[in-house]
């Protein structure tokens, strides 16, 4: 499992970094630290779980060249593609949504068109966390490298929290149950915006805005 993200402190908190999230909630759950590992550009931890090796990894590389340490470790190891589950931040869903896929296009992604030419292959799982899009594709770069507002830092904690459910069935490789339990996970509805109740002139007791007058 790899989470994608930018190290040290001034990236720790952004958006961009919510692939380190989800390693990091799962280290806590299996009890693993990582640490720096000599040739795998990133911080490991080495886990045993449901009778089977677990590699977490959360490459140190900088986003732009994540794929350097995926396919390090994947090819010391000789872990092939379709074994390797990778979490990264994700602008088409809101906070509060995940979602679980296996290949495809990166999307613009820059870590995983790393990941990609790295790997010589797209048929590795991706883990899809939710942080929104800012509307404007040119404010894309600061959205990601800037923090999330409190709100919505809790929507991508709580999917987070909310796929660490699947976590026994991705470890077992039951993919269709773990994407079974991401998929129903939904963000919070938005709250709706306040009804206008002001009646126009001439009007009595207008109902408010939205509302039925039955």
């Amino acid at each position: 499992m790899v989470g994608l993200g930018n190290p040290g402190p001034d990236y720790q908190a952004t958006r961009h970094n919510a692939g380190f999230w989800w390693i990091d909630a799962v280290a806590r759950e299996l009890k693993a630290s990582l640490s720096a590992e000599k040739g795998t550009y990133g911080l490991v931890a080495r886990v045993t779980a449901q009778g089977r090796t677990l590699w977490l990894l959360e490459p140190q590389t900088f986003m732009n060249l994540s794929g350097k340490a995926v396919a390090a470790l994947a090819r010391f190891y000789k872990i092939s593609p379709e074994e390797i589950l990778v979490a990264h931040d994700e602008l088409d869903l809101p906070p509060g949504q995940a979602r679980l896929k296996r290949g495809g296009g990166h999307a613009g992604h820059n870590g995983l068109r790393d990941i990609h030419a790295q790997l010589g292959s797209d048929d590795y799982w991706r883990l899809r966390l939710g942080i929104g899009h800012p509307g404007d594709k040119a404010e894309v770069a600061n959205w990601v490298l800037k923090k999330p507002a409190p709100e919505q830092r809790q929507g991508i904690e709580d999917s987070i929290a909310r796929a660490l459910k699947a976590l026994p069935h991705l470890l077992t490789g039951e993919m269709d149950k773990a994407t079974a339990l991401i998929h129903t996970s939904k963000a919070p509805r938005p709250k709706p915006p306040r009804p206008d109740n002001i009646s126009k002139p001439g009007e009595k007791g207008s109902p408010p805005c939205g509302e039925n007058s039955d």
